[in-house]
């Protein structure tokens, strides 16, 4: 394992891409947009907006939220400075909600006065593929976070809706690619490919319950094929950006009602309990987590020194968050016991040693950057 000597990312991210020097794709990429002319891709934003903007005031797109901050920075932009009639998506889950996501959630509609629909898969079938992947891959939410994609997808074509707007494209961003096009069509549709039915089904799940991750039939997309973009594509995204601007619309963050363990801010991923587990199930796969992924975005758009972010994650990346255990276990009727005795196979031997009953990094990994830390 090693790290990206620009923003102390490690190369075994899944699908990261390091130069001959040790520098990310996720850096390099970011470097890129000290040549990019943003008001020409501004204004390409804008004719987009201008060839679906609907004078009948029908649905012109569709912006999949969270409530979160991403959510607001989305809408301002759509509905609020290019005067979009949005439908809102949520794909939701039956963990156990905060009270800021509570707000966040309410807060769109109230503030930006869009229609909403939340989709909730069943609580029978959330809890079957959840405990699926968690116990077969360490990945709990992999079935909703592909449905976080393919349902609003979805909705567009049933309800004839021309565009599907997204906030960030992760794969660019976060280092996987360096290709990035104003277009997400390809690979939106890449997606339903990828897709593996087949996994679901020689588990248990039957296809009729697969309906939110199926591809629209050849037939409904004669119809209408929404277009699919990425926003991060037209303006420079920047969490510490779309947060202020979420606040000045009525985001609420979590500094009054929650201070997470393992986490460096208080306003990123707050709206479900629960899922901080999912993410912190990287850190025996792969030896980094959530802190990780926060401190080296922030060193990338300059708020945070190399040296502060490698402090950061030494202090907080390896822990789990006691509460969000709690209502994992809880909603998917696992014991504390059972949920670490499946824990205990996803711990990457190539990185990790057992000294005892505890999991430690080896010393040559931790010595770049971690301290000889416990869970």
């Amino acid at each position: 394992m090693k790290y990206c000597i620009k923003c102390a990312m490690p190369d075994t991210r899944p699908g990261s891409i390091f130069n001959n020097e040790g520098v990310c794709q996720a850096c390099l990429n970011f470097d890129k947009r000290k040549s990019v002319n943003w008001e020409h891709r501004k204004c390409e934003l804008d004719k987009i907006c201008d060839k679906y903007r609907r004078p009948d005031g029908y649905y012109d797109c569709i912006i999949p939220v969270s409530g979160g901050k991403d959510s607001h920075r989305l809408l301002y932009e759509i509905k609020t400075k290019r005067k979009m009639n949005p439908l809102l998506v949520t794909v939701g889950d039956p963990f156990t909600k905060t009270e800021s996501g509570l707000h966040n959630y309410r807060n769109l509609g109230d503030t930006f006065g869009c229609d909403h629909i939340l989709f909730d898969l069943s609580i029978d079938l959330f809890r079957k593929v959840t405990r699926i992947a968690f116990e077969e891959t360490g990945e709990p939410l992999r079935f909703v976070e592909v449905a976080i994609y393919t349902v609003p997808f979805k909705l567009a074509v049933k309800f004839g809706i021309p565009l599907v707007v997204f906030g960030e494209n992760s794969a660019y961003e976060y280092g996987t690619t360096h290709m990035e096009s104003r277009s997400a069509n390809v690979t939106f549709m890449n997606l339903f490919k990828t897709v593996a039915i087949d996994f679901w089904l020689q588990k248990g799940i039957s296809k009729n319950e697969l309906n939110a991750v199926l591809p629209p039939s050849e037939k409904e997309l004669q119809n209408v094929k929404p277009e699919v973009i990425f926003m991060s594509y037209f303006i420079p995204w920047s969490s510490t950006i779309n947060i202020e601007i979420a606040r000045n619309c009525g985001f609420k963050d979590l500094a009054h009602e929650w201070k997470r363990e393992g986490c460096i801010e208080d306003f990123e991923q707050i709206d479900s309990v629960a899922y901080m587990v999912h993410l912190w199930l990287k850190y025996p796969k792969f030896g980094f987590q959530r802190t990780s992924d926060i401190a080296s975005r922030r060193v990338r758009e300059g708020n945070l020194s190399l040296d502060e972010a490698k402090r950061l994650i030494r202090d907080n990346d390896y822990k789990l968050d006691r509460k969000a255990l709690d209502d994992f276990i809880n909603t998917l009727g696992y014991t504390h016991k059972e949920f670490w005795d499946i824990v205990e196979h996803f711990w990457n031997r190539d990185i990790f040693e057992k000294v005892g009953d505890k999991w430690l990094l080896k010393k040559h990994f931790h010595e770049q950057l971690m301290p000889n830390r416990a869970f």
